[in-house]
């Protein structure tokens, strides 16, 4: 199934060609372009030069990358912002130079130990970083094979935003058929998968977007589009069984009057209030303000896992979810896309074909 597009001339090749399979790995150079920031900034950080590829340790595999895309996740590794964040990504130089958490390609070298996965395999994940890069190394373990008939760009779309949307809905969200479901900020990339994924569980879906969005929400399969330029889906009392928050931009009191006595919020963003603790202000004041209501809060930070990636798959393999693709680029366009991902106005996904 190939990924709708949002665009009519795309910058590179919308879909990335089926790579020739590898039989020698001496036939891999040593070297390989990559999008590296070697320090926390913005995008003009971000240079596109020679590094060394990687090789597998034990655990892992070497992929040769056929897609990866964007995701705000990478615009925080880049800028180390929330300041916390650099606890764990290097408090004064990064640990992770090349960003790029998505990855679809082909397995090309195993590490020891490694059984669940066998050079040749097509497969896709979330990866510690990497993806812009023509190979990079991951855990086996966070990574399945790609279903028959779908292609690579639409399985790099999908790990870190599809797997936020599912986690939201489905493990924290506990979401059900027939139930009402409100997404607010339905045109990003969780978003997107967001709405697709509701519609999937049996939900009806009301999306928040802006006006340039509203079609391409509705055609997600939006049973109710908001267009917050022009309305507001506050008034009307409670009328939700979940809330899925990708913005944060709502007081407590107003989240907690849409939903129904057994509703649940669900956070997974929030105003990046301050550069120290970003969002964590707002949602620890969130958090308490649901202790006074029937209906629960649930804020989460996705994670890889191998039997929601299954799933994905499945929903990608019959076309419940395909993914919403912006527009398709290579190396050289990493920098202005991440800009682009900072505004936080980004619609859809945007593709890096590395290779």
């Amino acid at each position: 199934m190939s990924p709708r597009s949002t665009t009519t001339e795309p910058t590179e090749p919308t879909e990335p060609a089926e790579l020739e399979p590898i039989t020698d790995l001496a036939s891999i150079a040593s070297t390989m372009r990559a999008a590296v920031a070697r320090r926390y900034g913005t995008a003009d950080v971000v240079t596109v030069e020679n590094v060394p590829t990687p090789t597998p340790r034990k655990g892992e595999v070497l992929v040769r990358v056929a897609a990866s895309s964007l995701n705000a996740l990478d615009w925080h590794f880049l800028t180390g912002t929330p300041y916390f964040l650099r606890l764990i990504a290097g408090l004064r130089r990064p640990k992770r130079i090349i960003h790029g958490a998505d990855v679809a390609g082909t397995v090309v070298a195993v590490g020891a130990d490694v059984t669940s996965l066998h050079v040749g395999d097509r497969v896709f994940g979330e990866s510690a970083g990497g993806g812009f890069a023509p190979y990079l190394t991951t855990k086996a373990e966070n990574l399945v094979q790609i279903p028959m008939g779908v292609s690579f760009e639409s399985a790099g779309t999908t790990p870190v935003a599809g797997l936020t949307a599912l986690q939201g809905l489905r493990t924290n969200g506990a979401v059900r058929p027939g139930e009402h479901v409100l997404i607010n900020g339905a045109a990003g990339g969780v978003g997107t998968f967001a709405v697709q994924i509701a519609k999937a569980l049996g939900a009806e879906v009301t999306a928040v977007c802006s006006t340039r969005n509203v079609d391409m929400v509705r055609r997600l399969g939006a049973d109710h589009v908001v267009d917050y330029t022009t309305d507001d889906f506050v008034p009307g009392g409670a009328r939700f069984d979940v809330m899925l928050d990708n913005v944060g931009n709502r007081s407590a009191a107003d989240c907690m009057s849409v939903l129904s006595p057994a509703g649940r919020y669900v956070a997974v963003s929030g105003p990046k209030e301050n550069r120290l603790l970003g969002p964590v202000g707002h949602l620890v004041r969130t958090r308490f303000a649901f202790r006074h209501t029937d209906a629960t809060f649930h804020q989460f930070t996705a994670a890889p896992n191998q039997a929601d990636l299954a799933f994905l798959g499945s929903l990608l393999a019959s076309g419940a979810v395909v993914p919403e693709v912006q527009r398709t680029i290579g190396l050289d366009g990493v920098a202005d896309a991440l800009a682009e991902i900072g505004s936080g106005h980004v619609r859809a996904k945007i593709v890096v074909v590395p290779t």
